[in-house]
């Protein structure tokens, strides 16, 4: 996607929906001085542009009794496997996130496990079980914070 050029309205806008994704458009008009019906139209705008990309409710993965957050970097054997394995790990749905990464690892992706032996499970029976060079994992104590990026005036 190209850079694109905000005014200070739809600035405020994201703003507003990036601390807040469930924010009434009526109180973000209200907050911005302007109508429902502009707050909507910029809304959809953003929208269709691919600036907004829909709204999540997120859930605490601990509450579901995912108590592990694991890190795993991937190493493959030969490159061409990047499609194939990038696939059998969308199947696997306690892995949340893949990045196609430079540096050491071909492929970087985070998990949420129930405990260690899930955890353990996973590595050996699904993610290595896919004829990887190998793997190295990282274990999340604790996430300190998660944010969205800054939505700062031009």
């Amino acid at each position: 996607m190209s850079r694109q050029t905000f005014d200070n309205l739809d600035l405020s806008i994201l703003r507003h929906l990036s601390t807040n994704a469930r924010k009434p458009y009526l109180e973000i008009a209200r907050e911005c001085g302007v109508s429902g019906a502009a707050i909507h139209q910029r809304i959809q705008r953003l929208t269709a542009n691919g600036v907004l990309r829909g709204a999540e409710s997120m859930v605490d993965p601990a509450a579901l009794g995912y108590e592990t957050c694991a890190y795993v970097g991937i190493f493959l054997r030969d490159p061409s496997q990047f499609g194939s394995v990038v696939e059998a790990l969308q199947a696997i749905p306690e892995i949340v996130e893949c990045h196609f990464t430079t540096g050491q690892y071909d492929i970087f992706v985070k998990l949420y496990a129930r405990n260690n032996d899930h955890l353990l499970h996973l590595l050996q029976n699904q993610i290595q079980a896919l004829g990887l060079a190998r793997t190295e994992t990282l274990i999340s104590f604790k996430q300190v914070f998660r944010r969205q990026i800054p939505v700062e005036q031009p």
